[in-house]
């Protein structure tokens, strides 16, 4: 009983991050609230290992997960977002706007993660941790950006979670036992370089959240590419089937 709770205890875990990323955030700690919120993403992405390691994968764990996720990854990334530069906009529902579709695209994202069958290796559309790492990091850089890049931003990482571009997923990788206790030690590590040092750690971190966000786009150029490749393949062997055939009859 004990082994199947401790997968939900990450996942609880992540959501009362998310929860205090908010009231960080209305306490004018936009970098803690940030911070909040990579520590949560850990969180997140140890309760699926944990609970594939001891075999404890159950429904309940992955509704409470996706529950989890629309607090922590949807609603505090946008709140964070408003709070530090759309409180400004004129008119004020622009900002209302801009901000709520970021955790609605967030939801339907879990909603059909939840009913479509997993495809192996790779997730359709940015998954929302991701989205919400890239949100809440661009939000410490607020002071030096104008509110329209985050706007574009905030609808442009909405549009991908929807989408149907493929990410590489990293979660039915088989590691082995001795490295899974160094991620574990590594994961402790990095939460603790978030803590000791949270401005620089979490600014740090928006790097690899935007590679992995152009990646997906240019595999999907690159797929799109192919595809368009092999219709213009099947093209030229139909009109080569059809040449021969008129010959034929003549």
């Amino acid at each position: 009983m004990i082994t199947r709770s401790i997968p939900n205890l990450f996942t609880i875990g992540n959501l009362f991050l998310g929860i205090i990323a908010i009231i960080f955030v209305f306490n004018e700690e936009a970098t803690l609230a940030a911070m909040m919120v990579i520590i949560a993403i850990i969180a997140d992405g140890l309760d699926g290992r944990v609970a594939r390691a001891l075999k404890v994968q159950s429904e309940f764990g992955k509704e409470l997960d996706s529950l989890s996720d629309v607090i922590s990854f949807g609603v505090a990334p946008a709140f964070i977002v408003y709070v530090v530069s759309f409180q400004s906009l004129q008119p004020p529902a622009a900002g209302w706007l801009v901000t709520a579709v970021f955790p609605i695209c967030g939801a339907l994202r879990l909603a059909r993660y939840n009913v479509v069958a997993a495809s192996p290796g790779y997730f359709v559309g940015l998954p929302i941790p991701a989205a919400a790492g890239i949100l809440s990091t661009l939000a410490l850089f607020s002071g030096s950006l104008h509110s329209a890049v985050l706007i574009v931003v905030t609808l442009l990482l909405s549009m991908l979670m929807v989408s149907k571009i493929r990410y590489p997923s990293f979660k039915h990788i088989d590691i082995p036992m001795p490295m899974r206790w160094i991620l574990l030690v590594a994961s402790i590590a990095a939460v603790a370089l978030v803590i000791v040092y949270p401005s620089h750690v979490t600014r740090f971190l928006f790097v690899p959240l935007v590679l992995y966000a152009l990646y997906g786009l240019k595999k999907n150029v690159d797929r799109r590419g192919s595809d368009s490749d092999d219709e213009d393949s099947e093209c030229v062997l139909l009109n080569l089937d059809m040449d021969e055939s008129v010959k034929t009859e003549t």
